[in-house]
């Protein structure tokens, strides 16, 4: 009895220290650390469709750059817009895509304004009279072109060759309005509805081949002008003085005209663009009347001003195709947004009618 007592007492503890033993292993085995492998999560499969995906790039006009909400513009509209003093502020022509600025006689400027990506303008004026050179530019753009009057030249033009231009007092008349607040001929108006609306009826084309600019990106610093900040432009009258002061903010040229902000009487916004041409252009006096003979053709000297500097180089012209500002013989890339195009006499000198500073530009 003793012996078996003694054996099974034995064996209760060697069962005691193998459980002991047994569960000191399971405590080292769950307190050390272990590596769970993460899974992919896996994609879910849904039954509803796709949501449409929007384009990468918007449409755009191909004169301004700027994103427009139709894949196919209408046809330009050129319009000659009276720049005398006493037809300032003028209406609408912070929405023009293109604006030049060249002589007429006696020393007066005339605008020209190239409507196409602004849909909705409610007022456009005072539109005055054409002349050839001024047929020219307009058309370069595939342009209608939309006066009231006109010289013997620029008739004789329009009729021989049968052009699609809407004369205010020819058979378009009824596409115009004269406001009574405004003395003529400071007061004749029209708007891009009326204007489209009579080309229409007149049978014109509403496609056309329209040139388009090259685009740099809007970011881009230009590392290869010189600084300008501000410049002035002087046709040949005192009240014909223009100047130019860079925005950094909206990084476009302010336009200022007899050294007051220039407006447009529309909507109260600043005349600016994001690029300006000053170019030099042959002129010779045709009559006793000072009508002008203006070569938009030969090119010559230019002026580019962007970003707050200036780039100097040449404008080119060929046949069917607009101006165009060249650096080494290549075309310059414009940015994005409207562009102005001065043109001044070459004589006495080309520089003569610029003057631009060099403070230190910030674009």
């Amino acid at each position: 009895m003793k012996r078996s007592s003694s054996q099974l007492i034995s064996g209760v503890v060697l069962m005691a220290l193998l459980l002991s033993a047994c569960g000191s292993q399971e405590a080292v085995e769950v307190i050390a650390p272990t590596i769970v492998p993460t899974l992919a999560p896996q994609p879910t499969v849904s039954s509803q469709p796709s949501p449409p995906v929007a384009p990468s790039t918007p449409f755009v006009s191909t004169l301004t750059g700027l994103p427009v909400t139709e894949a196919t513009l209408p046809r330009p509209l050129s319009i000659m817009i009276n720049n005398a003093p006493a037809a300032r502020p003028q209406s609408g022509i912070s929405e023009a895509d293109i604006l030049y600025e060249v002589l007429a006689e006696g020393g007066i400027t005339r605008l020209i304004g190239i409507f196409q990506s602004h849909p909705g303008i409610v007022k456009i004026g005072p539109i005055r009279s054409i002349r050839p050179y001024l047929i020219d530019i307009g058309e370069s753009y595939g342009g209608v072109t939309v006066h009231a009057g006109g010289s013997p030249a620029a008739y004789a033009i329009l009729q021989k060759q049968k052009k699609e231009d809407m004369d205010e007092i020819g058979r378009a008349g009824a596409y115009f309005w004269r406001d009574k607040t405004r003395k003529a001929p400071h007061n004749l108006y029209s708007n891009s509805a009326k204007l489209r609306e009579g080309a229409l009826k007149l049978g014109f084309a509403e496609d056309t081949a329209v040139p388009g600019y090259l685009f740099n990106n809007p970011d881009y610093i230009p590392t290869d002008g010189e600084a300008a900040q501000a410049f002035s432009v002087n046709f040949l009258l005192k009240s014909y003085t223009v100047g130019y002061k860079y925005d950094t903010e909206r990084r476009t040229y302010q336009r200022i005209v007899n050294g007051k902000p220039h407006l447009d009487l529309n909507n109260d916004n600043p005349v600016e663009a994001a690029n300006v041409i000053v170019m030099g252009a042959d002129h010779k006096v045709l009559d006793d009347v000072g009508r002008l003979q203006v070569d938009v053709e030969l090119g010559g000297e230019a002026l580019l001003f962007q970003r707050g500097q200036v780039i100097k180089g040449r404008w080119s012209r060929q046949p069917d195709d607009v101006i165009r500002f060249v650096k080494d013989g290549k075309e310059a890339l414009m940015y994005p947004g409207i562009t102005h195009i001065l043109i001044v006499p070459n004589s006495p000198s080309f520089s003569s009618h610029v003057v631009y500073n060099q403070a230190e530009s910030t674009t």
